[in-house]
């Protein structure tokens, strides 16, 4: 079972368009960020290669070729904003190669937003031409209800992001990993009481990080370092960072098993150094 980080900055990506700040012109590859995502690669129970991924980015295109993704067997949706599923159009590719249709994962007012967006996907039979479409199999989830996903263990997880619920996801793996129990909390500002169960007994958590300053809806950094220490993890690993944190610099300053994640990251079977 692999974990792979597709993507690790804020909507606008890094480096931002027309900024010549130095994060923006660093050489450090850990500083060029395209929109947050990841893909959890693993084999099924009956020996089957299965990739989900958690959200569609924008740049999953680029993000699938640069990590040699073969197929999509599903998509966990965090929530409805544009950074986060302005890239589904791109799973028809996946459909092709694996002959098979994508199963999508979301909470009904998503499944919701997806349908307006992608009207030529899910109304297809309305197309004037016979079009080059996903083949996608919606599943409304319910916040309360964990579900097996080809043999992983799937619970979503309540957070906030601002005045909008959205989901984060704990993964647990169906045998011994050095990496799972792992928790994908993006856009966050707040976690209700009621989730904080379910960031029980983790191994990583991977957590919202946007910048030092206070924004309304994203954890800072600071912030999501209380969170982290609170939570316990074995490591924490930051994610959906803007142009105002450099990797190495940010690192540095991080408390023991809290570091930034970067695009193109892989937690695999081995154990972490």
């Amino acid at each position: 079972m692999r974990f792979t980080f597709l993507g690790t900055g804020t909507s606008s990506g890094v480096p931002a368009i027309a900024c010549d700040c130095a994060v923006c012109a660093s050489a450090d590859p850990r500083d060029h960020r395209l929109r947050t995502g990841a893909a959890i690669r693993f084999v099924d129970p009956h020996g089957h290669d299965r990739t989900v991924l958690i959200d569609a980015t924008p740049d999953l295109r680029q993000q699938a070729i640069r990590a040699g993704l073969r197929r999509c067997d599903a998509i966990l949706f965090t929530h409805n904003h544009v950074d986060h599923t302005f890239g589904l159009d791109e799973v028809r590719r996946f459909n092709v190669v694996q002959r098979s249709p994508v199963d999508v994962f979301a909470e009904p007012s998503t499944l919701a937003h997806l349908r307006r967006v992608y009207t030529h996907i899910f109304d297809h039979e309305a197309n004037v031409n016979d079009s080059f479409v996903a083949t996608l199999i919606p599943h409304p989830l319910d916040p309360d209800s964990p579900f097996d996903l080809f043999g992983l263990r799937v619970t979503p997880v309540r957070l906030l992001h601002g005045r909008l619920p959205v989901l984060g996801f704990r993964f647990d793996a169906p045998e011994p990993h050095p990496h799972f129990p792992l928790a994908y909390c993006t856009d966050v500002s707040a976690i209700p009481p009621e989730s904080w169960p379910r960031l029980r007994g983790l191994r990583t958590l991977v957590l919202d990080a946007l910048r030092r300053r206070k924004h309304p809806t994203h954890l800072t950094l600071d912030e999501a370092v209380n969170i982290a220490d609170r939570v316990g993890a074995r490591r924490t690993l930051f994610v959906h960072m803007a142009h105002d944190l450099a990797h190495a610099e940010t690192d540095a300053s991080l408390p023991e098993g809290m570091r930034l994640a970067y695009d193109g990251l892989t937690l695999g079977p081995e154990i972490p150094e």
